[in-house]
C-alpha cells in the first residue's frame, strides 16, 4: 500500500471516529461538563460573598448593648462550620461531601435568618443605616445565591439525562463520564429561602423578646 493511500485510509478513520464520537453525544458531553463546572463555581461564589459579609454583620450587631448573644454566636459558629469544609474540585462529584456542605450552608441560612428576625426587636438597630445597608447587601446575595443553585441543579440534571440516555449512555460508559450528585430535595429547599428582610415590622422591646 503506498503511502498516499494510507494517508487517505488515517485521514477516513479519523473523519469516521469524529463523527462516531459526535454521533453518541462526545460533543455534548465536552458542553454539559463545562456548564457543570461553572454553575458550581458560581454558586461557591456566592456562598463566598456571604461568607464574606457575616464578619461586617456580626460587628454591627455587636455593638447593640443586650443583644441576644445566643443567636449572635449561632450565627459566627455556623459560619466557621461552613468555612471549614475544604472546597476542591472533587467536593462536587462526591455525594456525601456535597450532602455535608449544603447541610453546613443551611444552618449559615437558618442562623442568618433568626438574627435578621431577632434584629427586629432592637430599635437602634433598625435606626442604623449601615446595618440596614449590610441587610440588604446579604438580601440580594441570597436572591444571587438562589439563582445560582438552581442553575447548577439544572445544569447536573440535563447533564446526568444525557448521561443515562441511550445510545449516549455507551459513550458515558466508555469515556468514563459518570452521573453527578446533585442537591438534595431536603437540603434544597432548606437553603431556597432567603432570610426575609422586613422593614415594615414594628419593633418590640429588648425585654418582650426575653
Amino acid at each position: 500500500m503506498s503511502s498516499l493511500t494510507q494517508r487517505g485510509a488515517l485521514a477516513a478513520t479519523v473523519l469516521a471516529a469524529t463523527v462516531g464520537l459526535s454521533g453518541c453525544g462526545y460533543n455534548e458531553f465536552q458542553r454539559l461538563d463545562e456548564q457543570v463546572n461553572a454553575s458550581w463555581s458560581e454558586v461557591l461564589s456566592q456562598y463566598q460573598r456571604r461568607a464574606d459579609l457575616i464578619p461586617n454583620i456580626v460587628n454591627t450587631v455587636k455593638g447593640e448593648a443586650n443583644f441576644e448573644q445566643e443567636t449572635l454566636t449561632k450565627v459566627i459558629e455556623a459560619r466557621a462550620k461552613a468555612t471549614s469544609i475544604q472546597v476542591t474540585p472533587e467536593l462536587a462529584k462526591d455525594p456525601e461531601a456535597l450532602k455535608k456542605f449544603q447541610a453546613a450552608q443551611g444552618e449559615v441560612t437558618s442562623a442568618l435568618s433568626r438574627l435578621l428576625v431577632v434584629s427586629e426587636n432592637y430599635p437602634n438597630l433598625k435606626a442604623n443605616q449601615g446595618f440596614q445597608d449590610l441587610r440588604v447587601q446579604l438580601e440580594g446575595t441570597e436572591n444571587r445565591i438562589t439563582v445560582a443553585r438552581n442553575r447548577y441543579i439544572k445544569s447536573v440534571a440535563d447533564y446526568n439525562v444525557l448521561t443515562r440516555s441511550f445510545p449516549n449512555n455507551l459513550t458515558a460508559k466508555v469515556m468514563g463520564y459518570e452521573v453527578k450528585p446533585n442537591f438534595t430535595v431536603e437540603n434544597a429547599a432548606a437553603i431556597s429561602t432567603a432570610p426575609s428582610v422586613s422593614f415594615d415590622a414594628k419593633p418590640a422591646s429588648p425585654a418582650a423578646s426575653k
